[in-house]
């Protein structure tokens, strides 16, 4: 399962998922800094990456309209939204748990909480 880490993620999570052997990358670190929600989802669709975020609000919308225009995405997995710099190491933890849980990738239209 491969991850595309949205801008209100701070790249060293990126990094730090790649120490532990998960494909990521991170919109800062492929220069889509300031990009619109739908253009960071499209952008991890055309990648094959599932989009993480600590916007939920704003991606369970764009996930719903996906479904509604049948354009399936590479799955978007929502942080909490309370969750702090320091707080990388669990949030690598749990985004490595789903990487095994799913290996192959979620389906096209799903969204997961973490």
């Amino acid at each position: 399962m491969k991850f595309y880490l949205d801008e209100d993620l701070s790249p060293r999570l990126a990094e730090r998922l790649r120490r532990r052997g998960v494909d990521a990358v991170s919109a800062f670190e492929v220069g889509n800094v300031q990009l619109s929600d739908r253009e960071q989802l499209a952008y991890a669709t055309q990648e094959g990456r599932c989009l993480v975020t600590r916007n939920a609000r704003h991606f369970v919308l764009l996930g719903r309209d996906a479904i509604r225009r049948q354009e399936p995405h590479a799955g978007i997995l929502l942080c909490p939204p309370s969750l702090r710099g320091s707080e990388i190491r669990a949030l690598a933890g749990a985004i490595v748990r789903v990487a095994k849980q799913f290996p192959k990738g979620l389906g096209g239209y799903d969204v997961l909480y973490l």
